[in-house]
């Protein structure tokens, strides 16, 4: 199955929510595997982004669906990318 990188960074109320319920993280996860995506690993991020997510879906559109419903309730901004593993990636290469 396909995997993505997801950055994502926390607006002025998606910092609040978070401060005042920090289990809210793993209530987003959930939701998140609600919609047929798994999240592989979480962590928290210093610098530009908030957050790194890599998650594993089954195509490009169930990966559209999570950030644009994540991004549509206006607490965090997200950037996601498509990623490849190292071995696929030197034997597509060898080819």
């Amino acid at each position: 199955m396909p995997k993505y990188v997801m950055l994502s960074t926390l607006g002025p109320d998606g910092s609040a929510r978070l401060r005042e319920n920090p289990e809210r993280l793993r209530e987003v996860s959930a939701e998140v595997e609600a919609m047929g995506v798994t999240v592989l690993e979480q962590y928290a991020v210093l610098g530009q982004w908030d957050f790194l997510n890599i998650l594993e879906a089954p195509d490009e559109v169930a990966m559209a669906k999570v950030a644009t419903t994540l991004a549509s309730r206006g607490t965090l901004k997200t950037m996601t990318l498509p990623i490849i593993d190292i071995d696929a990636f030197i034997e597509v290469l060898k080819s």
